[in-house]
């Protein structure tokens, strides 16, 4: 009896130290080809990529945009505009891509026209600006400044600083900007919804603007007025802290490795226990939402919810999978959880049918309802979208079980192209699938100093 249970423990010990001895490419510098494992030909993998990399930038429905010898953008072609989201993940897939023309040109748009170099905002970058450069709102969406600090790490690391545009001294200025300072609240822009004041109740008097919370060392909403009361559990991966803490030489090492810690702690809390879904925004705590209340609202009936579309799984929350698959594969700190994580998820989304998920759901699973649903392009309607297919395919890399593999060949065999009723999205979709082809193939790394 006593030889079967040192037996027992000394199995369920070497399954613990698996977890705790697992180790990401910060460490290694290795990185599966998840494709090849599941028996795709190499050659038919490069080729792939390259050709869903040409789908984004260099194909008829392409996002990006050359402007002049030196610039370039991409747009959300649907809104018609330029998004600090589509400008720094075009820069991090360039500086993944080895595509320094690329990067530099579309660095130089963001920094001509997003970037306020002076004033209460300076080193942020307006979130949203038409395709002449002009501004449609001042405030940013922190996710922004996430991607283009961490890029341009990365461009340093890859390409150095001598070849005209010192990346590392760019990013420096970001982080410097980034940290706690007061202002005093402009007037909200009319015209144009969005971050930044706009679309929440505006504060009054002296103010501190901050990307991350001090308190709760987790990244704001939007990094002044209403939305640093709150998060969005896309905007956290953490292995981007660590690469700041690394190479971003600021003198704030231990503070960004503590902001790694936090944002991990936060996930767990964020994700629903039974589904693995987490709402488009949420509390610090993990908590949801609550339901808005404006003036002339009508009164739900007696005993209805009040629900908050904000606390459902759609368009943001598609990046959380996708965001927990890249931390386990540079840092794998977490990997006992994420484990687990990336299974349940796949679990609840096989549930619905590998072919016909659709693209918003309440955490708890259930299907959101009229105005609930958020509408894109001009349509208001549940899709099976190619941008889920995608992060959902890239969790492949938490899980073992067999059911990972059907979520891969989805996204293999998914054709990105207009739905039978038009709506097509070239950018947001597009990008995703763009990343899911990095991580799937081993193409999205931890680029280290030459």
């Amino acid at each position: 009896m006593k030889k079967i249970v040192l037996t027992l423990f000394l199995t369920m010990g070497t399954a613990m130290m698996g977890f705790a001895q697992e180790k990401g490419a910060f460490e290694t510098g290795k990185y599966r080809n998840v494709f090849v494992e599941m028996g795709y030909k190499p050659a038919d993998v490069d080729a792939k990529l390259k050709e869903v990399f040409n789908d984004v930038f260099r194909g008829p429905n392409k996002v990006y945009f050359e402007v002049g010898d030196t610039m370039g953008y991409v747009s959300d072609i649907k809104n018609h505009d330029a998004r600090t989201e589509g400008m720094s993940y075009g820069m991090m897939v360039a500086v993944q891509m080895g595509e320094k023309d690329i990067f530099d040109r579309l660095w130089r748009w963001t920094r001509k026209y997003m970037q306020h170099q002076k004033g209460i905002r300076e080193g942020y970058f307006a979130w949203s600006c038409k395709t002449d450069g002009t501004r449609n709102s001042d405030g940013a969406a922190s996710d922004g400044e996430l991607y283009f600090i961490t890029s341009l790490i990365f461009a340093s690391n890859r390409w150095g600083n001598d070849t005209g545009i010192n990346y590392k001294a760019e990013a420096k200025r970001i982080l410097d900007c980034i940290q706690p300072k007061e202002y005093t609240p402009e007037p909200p822009r009319q015209g144009f919804g969005g971050f930044g004041g706009f679309g929440g109740q505006q504060q009054q008097g002296p103010q501190k603007m901050y990307l991350i919370d001090p308190e709760t060392r987790l990244i704001t909403f939007t990094p002044d007025g209403w939305g640093q009361r709150f998060t969005d559990p896309s905007y956290h991966i953490p292995a981007f802290y660590e690469v700041w803490a690394k190479w971003g030489d600021d003198g704030r090492a231990d503070f960004w490795m503590d902001c790694a810690k936090k944002s991990r702690e936060f996930l767990h809390k964020c994700t629903d226990e039974k589904t693995g879904l987490n709402g488009d925004q949420c509390q610090y705590d993990g908590s949801e939402m609550e339901a808005p209340r404006f003036p002339g609202m009508p009164q739900n009936p007696q005993g209805a919810p009040r629900r908050n579309g904000n606390n459902n799984f759609r368009y943001d929350s598609w990046r959380v999978p996708m965001n927990i698959t890249l931390d386990y594969e540079w840092s794998a700190k977490d990997a006992a959880w994420q484990h687990q994580y990336g299974e349940k998820i796949q679990n609840f989304f096989y549930s619905q049918g590998v072919d016909t998920f659709l693209d918003q759901y309440r955490k708890d699973g259930s299907l959101p309802e009229g105005n609930e649903i958020l509408g894109a392009g001009g349509f208001r309607k549940l899709r099976h979208s190619i941008g889920l297919v995608s992060t959902v395919a890239a969790a492949s890399i938490l899980c073992k079980h067999k059911k990972s593999k059907e979520f891969v060949d989805a996204l293999w065999n998914a054709k990105h192209e207009p739905f039978e009723d038009g709506y097509f999205d070239a950018y947001y979709d597009g990008l995703l699938r763009l990343f899911a082809f990095m991580h799937l193939s081993g193409n999205y790394r931890v680029i280290e100093p030459k």
